[in-house]
């Protein structure tokens, strides 16, 4: 999960502003489409927060966004137009980092690879399966079909939680 220079360099200019809004930085898409780019950041509530089972609201993603657009204007880094959103990760949260999935050991993760993993003709770019165990360099995961991979971090391209109700 390998960040653009841009989404890194919009990260550094973003987070601050993020902060001062009392919730924390999940994190940061950008997406050029031409004339109109979508920048899109996603917020969550802080750990204390999160613990008292507080979620991240509609006046938390207003207050972001209104920081956000503050701080962009006087930085500047997207040149033209961009629509700018503000959300939750949601329950199928994308993991921006591999550090972020360190959390959800023991629940299941898709994966899209940079490149394929399996024998012959099983050979498969996405795997999804119940996360065992993570480390420094890589992960293991066990599919329903009971394959169990051990996946280098830098092969995985993006990665998501699946969301699956108790």
């Amino acid at each position: 999960m390998k960040l653009s220079t841009k989404v890194t360099e919009l990260t550094s200019i973003i987070a601050p502003a993020v902060a001062a809004c009392d919730v924390a930085l999940w994190g940061v898409e950008f997406v050029p489409q031409g004339q109109r780019s979508l920048l899109r950041i996603y917020i969550e509530s802080l750990p204390e927060e999160q613990a008292q089972d507080k979620h991240v609201t509609i006046e938390n993603c207003a207050a972001v966004n209104h920081q956000v657009s503050g701080i962009l204007e006087v930085h500047d880094p997207i040149a033209g137009e961009f629509i700018l959103e503000v959300s939750s990760p949601g329950f199928d949260r994308a993991f921006f980092s591999d550090e972020q999935m360190h959390h959800y050991v023991g629940q299941t993760v898709s994966l899209r690879l940079i490149q394929a993993i399996g024998e012959g003709d099983k050979k498969r770019r996405k795997v999804t399966g119940i996360l065992n165990s993570i480390d420094a360099t890589s992960l293991t995961l066990t599919t329903t079909d009971s394959e169990q991979f051990k996946i280098d971090l830098s092969n995985i391209d993006k990665a998501n939680l699946i969301y699956e109700d108790a």
